[in-house]
């Protein structure tokens, strides 16, 4: 007997529609010289509103994400679920979230990488399947999918999108178990990676965490209910809603939210904490909180560490905003120099934009940054940023302070050269394309035209994380992924061999 559907999905018709990626995010990627995370992720159990608040929890984690935008809900009977491409607040308005009822919701924002920039890697994945209707959120990225997924193909699977997370839906539909969270569990004996996700059935929100802990995650409540729970990539997004901070998931950990209350569990592997330590560099919003350490002051001890590392006569500091911005303040007080915002960042870049035909000097960047040339004209300028990947953003800058009047240009890193990908869950070139893999730090520096560059050591950048005095550093490596700047990988991979789909549209 076929189950009734128990699924809905809102404007099913942009499924079918190819969707053209945004120029900025393509033609224009070599503009945003940075490395992108994949996603964030928030689910919400037990309020009356819980679509209108994963809406605004998405917001608080819109920076981990920008092509797309998801929300699925339960009203306790089916699923309810819109996707769309877009910021959060063109993916949803009144009309999207009024169609989303029930007390329980899982929430997506994504920044696509090998998956392409379309409607249907976009997340939350929600099924229908025998056992029922099931919704899963993902940030991070499984490095055994190419293999599970031939795997699954060869047995008969049929896959709708190209993401990793799609192995998991079928893995999960495919297990013997009984209970929910014992098939998410046999699911994930199958796969390997870094991974932080949500699962959702008709009533029940499942939250677990790598064994490394390597993506974050974590779990706070909505005060004067204690039903209400939340969990979120970041804890910046309780903040919005009012909710209170309880603690990260811990790494292993499973987080069943169900009608009867919450319960943990733990997955059988075992293995050492190794959380992302860009995500302090730079992925996690300032005023975010990770392994309880803020997010902040950890960008500050970083650029204090990096003015130890790499002093230099100067007469003013600048970051490259944002993110350079903490790391700047802390490099300016340890120098005893004035910090100045050198640049100001235009907060209304659209994802597209018309480039004139006749050429501006840097118009990408011109786009985005501005310089102050009365504060620049003359000075020895030190600019602080958080990294350098191909290094074509970092020429630009420096030739805009050049152009400015700047009399001299040090460029300071405060994380060390980025010379390996990164295949845990964050968008980053092969690694030819890495400047920092194949050139020396003088090369760079000639290259990006700067009068000096100065990365912060793997060593300085692990004891400013940490909140430890640099002669422990040593004993820190253990603790953190960084294999982006070593090329220490802790768990396998295998590199896609999948070829482009022939059909249209995808």
């Amino acid at each position: 007997m076929t189950p009734p559907r128990r699924l809905t999905v809102l404007d099913p018709r942009t499924a079918a529609l190819p969707v053209r990626p945004p120029a900025f995010a393509t033609e224009d990627r070599e503009e945003d010289d940075h490395f992108h995370d994949e996603c964030g992720i928030f689910g919400i159990f037990g309020h009356a509103e819980a679509a209108n608040m994963a809406y605004l929890g998405l917001h608080a984690l819109q920076h981990r994400g920008q092509e797309s935008a998801g929300i699925v809900t339960t009203d306790g009977q089916q699923l309810y679920a819109h996707r769309s491409m877009g910021l959060v607040q063109d993916a949803f308005g009144e009309a999207q979230l009024s169609k989303l009822p029930g007390r329980v919701a899982i929430g997506h924002v994504r920044y696509s990488t090998a998956g392409g920039s379309h409607v249907k890697n976009a997340q939350p994945f929600a099924v229908d399947y025998a056992r029922g209707s099931m919704a899963v959120a993902h940030n991070g990225n499984l490095t055994n999918a190419e293999e599970v997924r031939q795997e699954l193909e060869a047995k008969g699977a049929i896959f709708q999108s190209t993401s990793d997370t799609e192995v998991l839906v079928h893995l999960v539909a495919r297990s013997t178990q009984v209970a929910v969270e014992d098939r998410i569990v046999e699911a994930l004996s199958h796969v390997r990676g870094a991974y932080s996700l949500l699962f959702m059935t008709e009533d029940t929100l499942i939250a677990v965490r790598d064994p490394m802990g390597i993506r974050p995650l974590c779990l706070g409540i909505l005060p004067g209910s204690r039903e209400a729970h939340v969990v979120a990539s970041e804890p910046t997004s309780f903040d919005l809603i009012g909710a209170e901070y309880v603690r990260d998931v811990e790494p292993g950990e499973m987080i069943i939210l169900e009608p009867g209350g919450m319960r943990t569990a733990r997955l059988p592997e075992k293995a050492e904490p190794k959380m992302c330590v860009f995500e302090y560099v730079y992925f996690a919003r300032p005023d975010s909180a990770l392994g309880g350490r803020s997010v902040y002051e950890v960008r500050k001890a970083l650029g204090r560490s990096l003015a130890r590392e790499h002093a230099v006569e100067a007469d003013v500091v600048i970051p490259v905003p944002d993110s350079g911005v903490p790391a700047a303040l802390g490099y300016a007080t340890e120098m005893g120099v004035p910090f100045e915002m050198g640049f100001i960042r235009s907060h209304y870049v659209g994802r597209t934009f018309i480039e004139p035909q006749q050429t501006i000097r840097h118009f990408g960047v011109r786009l985005k940054l501005n310089p102050v040339s009365s504060l620049l004209k003359g000075k020895r300028v030190v600019v602080i940023d958080d990294s350098i990947v191909r290094g074509t953003t970092s020429r630009k800058i420096v030739k805009m302070i050049r152009d400015a009047g700047a009399r001299e240009v040090h460029l300071r890193i405060s994380s060390p050269p980025t010379q390996w990908p990164c295949y845990y869950g964050i968008d980053t070139p092969t690694r030819r394309e890495l400047i920092a893999s194949s050139h020396t730090t003088d090369e760079i520096a000639r290259y990006v035209t700067a009068d000096s560059l100065g990365y912060l050591s793997l060593e300085g950048m692990l004891a400013a994380v940490a909140g430890a005095p640099p002669a422990e550093a040593e004993g820190l490596k253990h603790r953190y992924c960084h294999a982006c700047f070593s090329g220490d990988y802790a768990i396998p991979f295998t590199p896609s061999t999948r070829k482009p789909s022939r059909v249209a549209g995808v």
